[in-house]
């Protein structure tokens, strides 16, 4: 069983900066493209960022490109998320997702596994 644990979320005020980690466990992890997604109250869950199984691709949602950057230590088995400029309206419940293929994708239900969320909460 795929286990999914998300850690490093808080309060923090805008324009600071949050680094989310998650740890994997029960997968190949060098096999798996990894993602962060988020989901704000009331609004559907949406994709911020991939990463490949190498950490050498990577692809980011518009409202977070240069300011966000996922990586992953496959030693280690973790992927992380660093969010700098963080704004009011990065406001959500960040989820670490696995999906079991080569190919990107950047949609909820091509990740087959998925964590718990850690919440970010950005205040002005």
């Amino acid at each position: 069983q795929v286990w999914l644990v998300e850690s490093g979320g808080g309060l923090v005020q805008a324009g600071d900066s949050l680094r989310l980690s998650c740890a994997a466990s029960g997968l190949t992890f060098n096999r798996y493209i990894m993602a962060w997604f988020r989901q704000a109250p009331g609004k559907e869950r949406e994709f911020v960022a991939a990463i490949d199984w190498s950490g050498s691709g990577t692809s980011y949602a518009d409202p977070v490109k240069g300011r966000f950057t996922i990586s992953r230590d496959n030693a280690k088995a973790l992927v992380y998320l660093q969010m700098n400029s963080l704004k009011r309206e990065d406001t959500a419940m960040y989820y670490c997702a696995a999906r079991g293929s080569v190919i990107m994708r950047t949609n909820p239900p091509a990740f087959s596994s998925w964590g718990q969320g850690t919440q970010v909460t950005v205040s002005s």
